[in-house]
């Protein structure tokens, strides 16, 4: 006798015996049936069943088929992956990230293995970069020769700063905490491809060269052409872009124009609308466009800051100051000379390039300017979506890491905007709709996962990922 059931009084209860002891044989022995739905523990018993929870398996079933089409499963392993898969679920420390992977995929990972594992993720920036430029180069069909730069800045939960951690220019408007600069390339869709880490303190401008340096060492670009914007530009930078053969596209500031440049500018732009010069300065040639849409609106600020600089005139206080008020002989005035300046600008937006016109026309250049705000939408997905800060790490290792999850988690939620025309907020919202249910049989102890129906929009969204379904 290997084991006694139970009794029954009627039929119905010796059905259920029968039900748990053939379930008990199966476990036992380990024996599979040739018939594939003879699984005792497939027959539910509404009475004797109870949902204990629920899964988010369609999400965690996409995430992870568009972690390998990406190529990140040759990469890294399983809990790597599936820490990138939380981020996008729902952002938290990687400590906590581990239970909720119990708690929303049943996923069990030990505290000690990321323990193991973390510091050799370390070395896997570049492979990462190199798995994410292939798979952008057969899916986006990725022109490794253009491509757009931006910086941002992630403040940390802290005051303290060190080495990496320093205190500078706040994008987040937290001057007063410690914060890294992150540089970010991307292609014209938007896809992110490759990102560096800057300490705090560092001018944005002088991250641009060795970001892109890096980028064209690590993937043996030859010939490349750079779009970024105004804060990138300077004589430095634009004498090493030449050393280094860089094409560039950037913002210029055209307050800073010295005064023959400006005079030249002045004495040719037409001010009608979509009329464009070029000129050529110390910088490359400078592109001007006007616009009567945009003319209204520097027009409209201008006004505000006159209105704000003469009332400050008529009636001085302290620690106030306006774009317009200048002092003179301890008395404040208005500054003529620079309300001129200012009112011959209205419209106006410029562009430096080294391309001449017979390589790249006026009118693509500012085109290729304008999808600068690809780059953009990428930072505010992986400031709010991803929640990449405030970072509570306090060492170097640790930071790096973060960033690298981040990005990865960027990259697939990128991907998924760009093939489905939808937010990752709404993708997860929507993914969120389909669970797959927890049920215990008390019968037999045993767990069931009943998967949940996939929506119309779930399955169109896996339509457009080319996920079979």
């Amino acid at each position: 006798m290997l084991k006694h059931i139970g009794s029954g009084k009627d039929d119905a209860e010796i059905q259920l015996l029968k039900l748990q002891a053939n379930q008990f044989i199966k476990d036992y022995t380990q024996q599979l049936s040739v018939f594939p739905s003879d699984n005792p523990n497939m027959l539910l018993f509404i009475e004797h069943t109870e949902c204990i929870g629920f899964y988010y398996g369609f999400f965690y079933t996409t995430i992870q088929t568009l972690i390998e089409q990406i190529g990140f499963s040759k990469v890294c392993n399983s809990l790597l992956q599936d820490l990138v898969t939380i981020r996008i679920l729902e952002p938290a420390s990687k400590l906590r990230s581990i239970e909720l992977l119990k708690s929303y995929f049943g996923i069990n990972h030990r505290r000690q293995n990321y323990y193991n594992e973390a510091p050799k993720w370390l070395e896997l920036k570049e492979q990462v970069q190199r798995t994410v430029l292939s798979f952008a180069q057969k899916v986006y069909s990725l022109d490794s020769t253009l491509m757009f730069y931006d910086v941002t800045t992630l403040y940390f939960e802290t005051f303290e700063g060190d080495e990496l951690r320093k205190t500078g220019f706040s994008k987040d408007n937290k001057a007063q905490q410690p914060q890294i600069l992150v540089g970010l390339m991307v292609n014209k869709d938007g896809f992110p491809i490759a990102f560096d880490i800057y300490p705090g303190n560092t001018f944005e401008g002088h991250t641009i060269i060795p970001t892109i340096k890096s980028f064209m060492k690590l993937h043996e670009v030859k010939n490349l052409t750079v779009v970024a914007d105004a804060a990138m530009i300077s004589t430095d930078n634009i004498e090493q872009l030449r050393k280094e053969n860089i094409h560039y596209i950037v913002g210029a500031r055209l307050g800073n124009l010295g005064k023959e440049s400006f005079e030249l500018l002045d004495s040719k732009i037409i001010r009608e609308d979509g009329k464009t010069v070029r000129i050529n300065t110390d910088k490359g040639y400078l592109i001007c466009g006007f616009s009567t849409v945009r003319y209204r609106k520097d027009n409209y600020e201008m006004e505000k800051q006159l209105l704000k600089a003469k009332a400050i005139v008529d009636q001085p206080a302290k620690n106030k100051k306006a774009k317009f008020v200048k002092t003179h002989q301890e008395q404040l005035t208005l500054n003529a000379e620079l309300i001129t300046k200012t009112s011959k600008l209205l419209g106006l937006k410029g562009y430096y390039t080294d391309l001449d016109e017979a390589t790249l026309s006026t009118n693509e250049v500012i085109k290729r300017y304008h999808d600068l705000y690809k780059i953009e939408q990428a930072f505010r997905i992986a400031k709010s979506d991803l929640e990449t800060r405030p970072i509570f790490h306090f060492k170097d290792e640790p930071i790096r890491l973060h960033l690298l999850i981040c990005f990865m988690a960027l990259v697939i939620s990128k991907h998924i905007e760009l093939k489905t025309g939808i937010s990752i907020k709404k993708f997860v919202t929507e993914s969120k709709r389909v669970t797959d249910a927890r049920m215990i049989n008390s019968l037999t102890q045993k767990e069931i996962i009943i998967k949940g129906k996939l929506t119309k929009t779930t399955t169109a969204i896996l339509q457009n990922l080319s996920i079979p379904h």
